[in-house]
């Protein structure tokens, strides 16, 4: 047990899938996972192990924004041995290309956060995705005829920024789209030399103005997490 996660030595897969909302995590480990126990409900982030094709996996709810996610990072890095952090969220598209429920695996992370700014005084540190998980990603959303796009994302510390028209700025240097935990997660694994990997889905887009609703949310995330589910 660790402070913010009640699960026991071996309740937690070495892969775990990492929802922002708790609520979310349920629902992978119900339309997902056989024979899935939940082994956390403190703070309601729920956590959950479960199989899929016979392979043990766990869903772990992280909360928004870096510093919460880091939280459940570093925990199920070093207290329960966790090797492969994927993360299954939503996105804001930066892009007139990048529409509505499009896929977006994030290969770099730039970021309004100050995460590594006392690490790497006056020098810029770039959070990366490991290779491995995604080639593995990839190749599974070309085999199953999944559209997806990879570039740089922004992981912002707002929600609601004071300047609306601010994106335009990291759109024109290529960002994709934006969210608000990715630059984090990267650092962190590649501090504890695991593997991480950000799959997005576009929950709405900045250009458009369009979004999702909350039910189309959940019907729409299918193929994001079959693909998270394929580095298995």
């Amino acid at each position: 047990m660790s402070i913010h996660l009640e699960a026991k030595k071996g309740d937690i897969a070495e892969t775990v899938l990492l929802p922002g909302d708790p609520m979310r995590a349920k629902w992978i480990a119900e339309t997902f996972l056989k024979d899935y126990v939940c082994y956390n409900e403190i703070r309601g982030m729920l956590g959950y192990t479960g199989l899929y094709n016979g392979k043990q996996v766990s869903v772990q709810g992280t909360g928004m924004g870096i510093p919460s996610t880091l939280i459940y990072c570093h925990e199920l890095i070093n207290e329960y041995g966790v090797k492969n952090l994927i993360r299954v969220g939503s996105a804001g598209s930066y892009q007139k290309q990048i529409k509505i429920r499009d896929i977006i695996i994030a290969m770099a992370a730039s970021s309004t956060s100050g995460i590594n700014n006392s690490r790497f005084i006056n020098a810029d540190y770039s959070p990366t995705a490991n290779f491995e998980l995604f080639m593995k990603a990839a190749l599974y959303a070309k085999k199953n005829n999944i559209p997806i796009k990879a570039g740089n994302v922004l992981s912002a510390d707002e929600f609601y920024e004071d300047d609306f028209e601010s994106y335009k700025k990291w759109a024109k240097f290529g960002v994709l789209c934006v969210e608000m935990e990715t630059a984090g997660l990267y650092t962190i694994a590649a501090k504890f030399n695991v593997n991480a990997l950000s799959i997005l889905t576009i929950s709405d887009s900045l250009v458009s103005k369009k979004s999702m609703t909350a039910k189309d949310r959940e019907s729409s995330f299918n193929p994001m997490i079959k693909i998270a589910l394929s580095t298995l």
